[in-house]
């Protein structure tokens, strides 16, 4: 599968865009405006798709040389798969979680999920994105961290997709972005391809704790409403654990 030709800049709020890569999808938060404005790209989607995520940043009104940092959810190749191309091109900071890092490096197999039977025809599907190189990490960060962005942003450990899963929360804009922990596909529930998924819900649950006003998962669409109450909901009721 090659990536797609185009990738449409969603606008979620003011100083957030969606960039959907058809398989995973990636984020774009901007801090300051005009010549000052620094920008944040939460996941990096495919492997070859940094000429496509420009042109999606650009048509979102900013300016790709202004990206600061990049942040890795996880080490799955369509969050990380331009993440070291984009950051090459434009000085970025690539920060993961320190259980994440050496399979985003490379130096380490990716962990292998453990797959539900009706999970096997997605997982092919996905393996059909090109598998991503090996990135470098320059910040490995752990739960608690602040991440220099989103006037304040906190690094919230979410193992259980993978060991080292990262939710990103932005406390004061109320915006919580869960990686592949939580899936928005057919409504709020846990994500698909766990290693652990008794624990992807514990962290899951964790998120629910943060009640956010904005979720943003790394596949399906933002919940802008009712989304603390979707996320609440979905974690009590252990939404897709089997």
């Amino acid at each position: 599968m090659e990536p797609t030709t185009s990738l449409e800049a969603v606008p979620v709020t003011p100083r957030l865009h969606l960039l959907d890569h058809s398989v995973g999808q990636s984020y774009l938060w901007r801090d300051g405006a005009g010549p000052t404005a620094e920008l944040t790209l939460v996941d990096a989607g495919w492997a070859g798709s940094a000429d496509r995520t420009e042109a999606a940043i650009r048509a979102a009104g900013e300016d790709p040389s202004r990206l600061a940092r990049i942040v890795l959810t996880h080490c799955h190749r369509d969050h990380v798969g331009a993440a070291g191309e984009l950051a090459a091109r434009h000085g970025a900071e690539i920060v993961a979680h320190r259980l994440d890092a050496p399979y985003v490096r490379g130096e380490l197999s990716v962990p292998a999920p453990d797959l539900l039977d009706w999970e096997l025809p997605l997982w092919e599907h996905g393996l059909t994105v090109p598998e991503a190189p090996p990135t470098r990490v320059d910040r490995e960060v752990a739960d608690g961290e602040e991440l220099g962005f989103g006037d304040g942003a906190v690094a919230v450990h979410a193992p259980g997709h993978t060991p080292g899963s990262l939710g990103i929360h932005l406390p004061r804009h109320g915006v919580l972005f869960a990686g592949d922990t939580v899936a928005a596909v057919r409504g709020v529930t846990l994500g698909v391809f766990h290693v652990d998924r008794a624990l992807a819900l514990a962290s899951m649950r964790r998120f629910a704790a943060l009640r956010p006003s904005v979720l943003c998962c790394g596949h399906g669409a933002p919940v802008t409403e009712g989304a603390a109450e979707l996320l609440e909901r979905a974690a009590a009721g252990g939404a897709g654990l089997g």
